[in-house]
């Protein structure tokens, strides 16, 4: 088994096996794509995809990722580890799939990242304080506490320029299709794709009062097929095409 914790580089080679520990890997740069026991997930920042022991597993990163595993080396190190959080942390890691981290958890993994991670006794407790994070009372599940929005707008930010569904979404919050629209809509109002459009218009807005970007460009980087479209959703939204927001804020 490898080292307790590591830092590893993903590229577009597909990796598909399995292993008798369980594994957490959080994702620091990139976009890996992951597939456990049949579960679509994404790991990139301030999400983590979990391996059950024996779950069949695939990956891949196109363009390239840096992650941070924890492999979890047996119920022993867990319980001395986690201490009275054994329970939840095995139930954590009995369960594939996607998780999205809260802004301190994420803080705590480029934190580890950027520590002694060869250092056997820092990756032990470095790998016990992250799953502790995890599994203690108060640490966001499937069904509690509030959705990541900061982190699901950041990544409409970064994606805006191409086509983004629901699922994608959901798969960050570690939730069903079904589940994480019907969340989104009891906490924000909206619909997940009413949010997108409204997120991808903001963007569009921003730029072009901060940039000298043709207008085209602007269309095209947030996810518009042509200006017009982008013009008449615009004008739509804010009551001005994007000639007289720029006149206006000259």
């Amino acid at each position: 088994m490898h080292s307790i914790l590591s830092l590893r580089q993903y590229n577009h080679d597909l990796l598909v096996h399995s292993h008798d520990h369980a594994q957490l890997v959080f994702g620091l740069s990139g976009c890996l794509d992951f597939e456990v026991d049949g579960q679509g997930a994404r790991v990139e920042r301030q999400t983590l995809a979990v391996v059950p022991p024996e779950a069949r597993h695939a990956c891949g990163s196109p363009g390239g990722s840096r992650c941070l595993v924890v492999d979890v080396p047996d119920d022993d190190w867990l319980r001395q580890a986690l201490g009275r959080h054994f329970d939840a942390g095995r139930r954590l890691l009995e369960r594939p799939g996607a998780l999205s981290l809260d802004p301190m958890q994420s803080q705590l993994v480029s934190w580890i990242a950027t520590s002694a991670v060869g250092d056997e006794v820092i990756a032990a407790q470095s790998a016990g304080l992250l799953l502790a994070s995890l599994a203690a009372p108060g640490a966001q599940r499937e069904d509690s506490g509030a959705l990541p929005l900061a982190a699901l707008d950041a990544h409409i930010d970064q994606h805006a320029a191409h086509p983004l569904q629901v699922a994608d979404l959901a798969r960050l919050c570690g939730l069903s299709v079904a589940r994480f629209h019907a969340r989104f809509l009891a906490e924000t109002g909206l619909t997940p794709m009413d949010h997108v459009r409204a997120r991808r218009l903001h963007l569009g807005r921003r730029l072009l009062l901060d940039s000298q970007l043709p207008v085209g460009e602007i269309a095209a980087r947030v996810g518009y097929s042509s200006q017009s479209a982008f013009t008449a959703a615009l004008s739509r939204a804010y009551g001005v095409t994007p000639r007289a927001l720029r006149r206006a804020h000259e």
